[in-house]
């Protein structure tokens, strides 16, 4: 979120096919006599592999499918109870047991304590199965189950975080049978999941068919039928929220979300959200065994240039021209501020203003002189500043902050040139080969941060064969390394979040990333088809999300009106049944072996997790 452009960052959920679905050929609810929702998106499913998969949707169609140890309480976001029913630790921190609830698998089967220590032990022995959520059990000493309902989970270090471990539990009885975990994709259905949903078809790069699943533990879900549709831009995907061929839409960037104003049938959901948009800077970047890679301008390890153009930038001209003031001036760091125990901004001396002169006067007195035509050169006079700044096509706000970022670099001397890659090459530059100089990105964040602040971490750093990865940033900082692994052992809250705020002021000072903005969640959805949906969180009145949460609460809220005739739902146009989809332009991410190593964090900013 992914980083956000958002990673669209504001990542949007929109519906868009690269061939547009029609009513006849997705499930019509005006025929079937279902109650069937259908949400949007601009970005469509990386891997229905959750050991490879990264992007947004899919973290989402993870969470709607699949049971984790433990879920946000729809409330306060703090750790409840889902597949583990309670748990405790030793008093040395290193040991947790957790007591695993009675449930099914959708093709009958017991859900034990054993289905969860496969699926993390495998994540802990294959280099493959870490893209995802590899950091989640870096400082796991070993994981048993022993017997069906107790799992015993010991730590080489306490770890803070652990309820709040973001990997999905899958059975053992068929996921043992995968040979090579890299090329596995996951593509039989009905899928064995244990969630409320099941994934019952998949079109790539079109659309994700889920169904209610009768023995969820909460209940089944009030609709029996979820798609996710997925579309090639935000147009077309707003284009049939209007038409009535999707239901919902969610992390928009502020023209799509404006333009659902004025219908009667659509009502704007504006919220503070759980992204940052950065840019990624290519300060010099190597693979997890400290071997350079990439062409990124060698200006840019210099700490200096990475300062002034911090500097060059108005971060709030950015959220006034470019996200219509729908989201927040970004004066920290990776962190958006809706999470408050966490959330740290620079002040004082500290922050880093908008200030030409500043920009100018620092690379004066680096040594990088200005020729007659107004562009810098290297103190060695060899190469000028001309760098590249890498967006994703079909992204129009993308296009405007280049603009914006080329207009004021040229006031420094840097010439910034824009780079419009697809999906899966952006991915490629940006996350494994690093081809790159600048480019934008973003995450969205959970409750916890641990997750976004180990994208930071010298680990998640390709491996030589191009492998693991998943890395936001390249980069690799010893400061940053010890403050994470003091976060990690800390069971004090309150001491924690300092570390972690140390961690933010790290990024923010040594800038391998610079955070520009925190986009509000805007989501937009058809009163006529949507009867009633709760937010996450749901505590405070004008908060939460619908889609695109830290938990699938709201889609197991989700109710919609069942029609048994043709024709359209109270206005709605053509019913191609609900599609839960997020912004993403179709992005299918390198592959399996490319996004083993950017999976995790290239696409467009807003469509990473």
């Amino acid at each position: 979120m992914g980083k956000w452009l958002a990673r669209l960052t504001a990542l949007g959920v929109a519906l868009v096919l690269a061939a547009p679905v029609t009513a006849a050929q997705a499930a019509d609810p005006a025929t079937t006599g279902k109650k069937t929702v259908r949400i949007g998106s601009i970005q469509s499913v990386d891997s229905m592999n959750p050991f490879l998969a990264v992007r947004l949707i899919a973290g989402q169609l993870q969470r709607w499918t699949y049971m984790f140890l433990t879920a946000p309480d729809p409330k306060t976001l703090q750790p409840g109870p889902d597949l583990a029913e309670s748990w405790e630790s030793s008093e040395d921190g290193l040991t947790w047991t957790f007591k695993i609830r009675q449930a099914k698998w959708s093709d009958g089967q017991p859900v034990t304590a054993h289905d969860a220590a496969w699926t993390f032990n495998k994540i802990m022995t294959d280099d493959a199965a870490k893209t995802g959520n590899g950091p989640a059990v870096e400082n796991f000493e070993s994981v048993t189950a022993t017997d069906d309902r107790t799992l015993v989970i010991k730590t080489k270090a306490p770890q803070a975080s652990m309820l709040s471990n973001p990997i999905p539990i899958v059975p053992k009885h068929v996921w043992e049978k995968v040979g090579d975990m890299a090329t596995f994709e996951n593509e039989t259905y009905p899928a064995v999941t244990n969630g409320a949903y099941i994934p019952i078809e998949h079109k790539k790069d079109n659309y994700v068919k889920l169904k209610a699943n009768p023995d969820y533990w909460q209940g089944k879900p009030k609709i029996d039928e979820l798609q996710v549709i997925f579309y090639e831009n935000p147009e077309a995907a707003i284009a049939g929220l209007k038409k009535g061929d999707i239901d919902l839409i969610g992390r928009l960037a502020a023209p799509q979300f404006e333009a659902g104003a004025g219908d009667p049938n659509i009502v704007q959901w504006n919220t503070p959200g759980r992204r940052a948009a950065y840019l990624q800077i290519n300060h010099g970047v190597t693979t997890s065994d400290d071997k350079p890679i990439g062409d990124g301008h060698p200006a840019l390890k210099d700490l200096k240039v990475r300062q002034a153009i911090h500097h060059a930038i108005d971060k709030q001209a950015l959220v006034d021209q470019v996200q219509n003031g729908l989201a927040v001036p970004a004066n920290g760091s990776i962190v958006p501020p809706m999470y408050t125990d966490f959330f740290w901004e620079a002040t004082g001396e500290d922050k880093i203003s908008f200030d030409l002169a500043k920009a100018n006067q620092i690379l004066d007195e680096a040594g990088y002189k200005k020729g007659d035509d107004g562009v810098r050169t290297m103190p060695d006079g060899k190469r000028k500043l001309e760098m590249r700044f890498s967006i994703h096509t079909d992204t129009p706000h993308e296009d405007k902050l280049a603009q914006f970022l080329t207009g004021w670099f040229k006031e420094i001397g840097i010439t910034l040139t824009t780079r419009k890659l697809d999906s899966n090459k952006f991915a490629e530059e940006t996350g494994s080969t690093a081809l790159f100089d600048i480019a934008i990105s973003g995450w969205s964040v959970n409750p916890d941060p641990e997750e976004v602040l180990a994208t930071h971490l010298c680990s998640r750093r390709p491996t030589p064969s191009g492998e693991g990865g998943g890395t936001e940033s390249f980069y690799c900082d010893k400061q940053y390394e010890d403050l994470y692994q003091a976060q990690l052992k800390e069971l004090d809250p309150t001491k924690r979040a300092d570390l972690i705020k140390q961690m933010q002021q790290r990024l923010y000072t040594d800038a391998p990333v610079i955070a520009i903005y925190y986009p509000n969640n805007l989501e937009l959805y058809r009163k006529d088809r949507i009867t009633s949906i709760t937010p996450i969180p749901s505590g405070k009145q004008g908060e939460g999300i619908l889609y695109g949460g830290a938990s699938g609460y709201p889609m197991i809220t989700l109710d919609a009106p069942a029609v048994a005739t043709g024709g359209s739902a109270q206005g709605g146009g053509s019913n191609t049944g609900m599609i839960i989809g997020i912004v993403a332009a179709a992005v299918v991410v390198l592959g399996a072996g490319g996004f083993l190593l950017s999976r995790r964090r290239k696409t467009t900013s807003d469509e990473r997790e």
